[in-house]
C-alpha cells in the first residue's frame, strides 16, 4: 500500500479530526536553533549527551553537568519559537473551537517554547530545563536566571540542586505518564512530529494511539521506526511542513 505523502493529505486529515494528540521531539526546537541531542549538532565538547544527562555523571561531576546544562539555557533564553511551534497554537485554537474538540500536545522537549508560543494543553515527558530540584529535600522551584546565581545552584537547605529535568535511566513522572497514555489512547489522529522516536517509553504512545484506531502521522525529515506504521508520511522539518499549513488554511482575500 503507498502512503500519502504530502501536506495536503495532512491537512485533510486535520480537517476531519476532533480529538488530535500531537508527539514533538528535538527537531521542532532544532530550527529555533536548539541543538539535538543526536546529529552533527548534537556535541558539547567531546561529550555525548547520552553521557552527561544520567544521574551517575552528575554524581561523579555536577559542576560539568552544570555547564553543559548552563550552556543549554543560555541557547535556549536566546531562542525563539519558529512556524512549527506557532503552527501547533493555531491548530490547538481551531480544534478548541469545535464542539467535543480536543486537542493535548506531548513533548519530549525541556525548553519551553511551546508554552512561549502559546500552546496552553501542555503535557512535558521530560521535564523542563527551567526547573532546578533539591537532591536531597526534593523541593522544586523555577529559575529563569541567566546566568545562575550562584553557580551551581544551591537549595535553602544547602544541598545542590540539580536541573528538574527527565535524565537517562530514569523513570518518566508518573501524572505526566498517565495523561499522556490517556491522550493518545483517546484521540482519532495523533502526528509525531521532529522526533526519532527512539526514546521510550515516549515512544510508545504512537503505538497506544494505534492500538486504539487513531490515524497515524509522521512529519520527520528521515525514516524512523514508526514510518512503516504511519497512515501519513511527510518528509520534512516541522517549520517548514507545519508552516505551509499555517499559509494553507490563511483566509484568501
Amino acid at each position: 500500500m503507498s502512503l500519502p505523502t504530502e501536506a495536503g493529505d495532512l491537512e485533510a486529515f486535520l480537517s476531519s479530526a476532533k480529538s488530535i494528540c500531537v508527539l514533538t521531539g528535538a527537531g521542532v526546537s532544532q530550527e529555533s536553533g536548539v541543538p539535538t541531542f543526536r546529529g552533527a549538532d548534537g556535541l558539547w565538547r567531546k561529550f555525548r549527551a547520552e553521557d552527561l544527562a544520567t544521574p551517575e555523571a552528575f554524581a561523579r561531576d555536577p559542576l560539568l553537568v552544570w555547564e553543559w546544562y548552563a550552556w543549554r539555557r543560555e541557547l535556549i533564553h536566546r531562542a525563539q519559537p519558529n512556524a512549527a511551534h506557532m503552527a501547533l497554537v493555531e491548530l490547538e485554537d481551531r480544534i478548541a473551537a469545535q464542539p467535543g474538540g480536543r486537542f493535548t500536545l506531548l513533548t519530549q522537549n525541556v525548553d519551553g517554547l511551546h508554552e512561549r508560543a502559546g500552546s496552553r494543553n501542555v503535557i512535558r515527558l521530560h521535564g523542563s530545563i527551567w526547573r532546578l530540584r533539591c537532591t536531597r529535600c526534593d523541593t522544586e522551584r523555577e529559575d529563569r536566571a541567566v546566568p545562575l546565581d550562584p553557580f551551581p545552584p544551591r537549595c535553602a537547605c544547602s544541598a545542590l540542586l540539580r536541573p528538574g529535568v527527565v535524565w537517562f535511566g530514569e523513570p518518566l513522572p508518573e501524572r505526566e505518564w498517565a495523561q499522556a497514555a490517556q491522550a493518545a489512547a483517546q484521540a482519532d489522529l495523533f502526528l509525531v512530529v521532529g522526533t526519532s522516536a527512539l526514546v521510550q517509553p515516549a515512544a510508545s504512545l504512537p503505538l497506544i494511539a494505534k492500538q486504539n484506531r487513531a490515524r497515524l502521522v509522521e512529519i520527520n525529515p528521515d525514516p524512523t521506526p514508526l514510518s512503516d506504521l504511519a497512515d501519513c508520511v511527510v518528509r520534512g522539518k516541522a517549520a517548514e511542513t507545519l508552516g505551509k499549513l499555517r499559509k494553507a488554511s490563511e483566509p484568501r482575500p
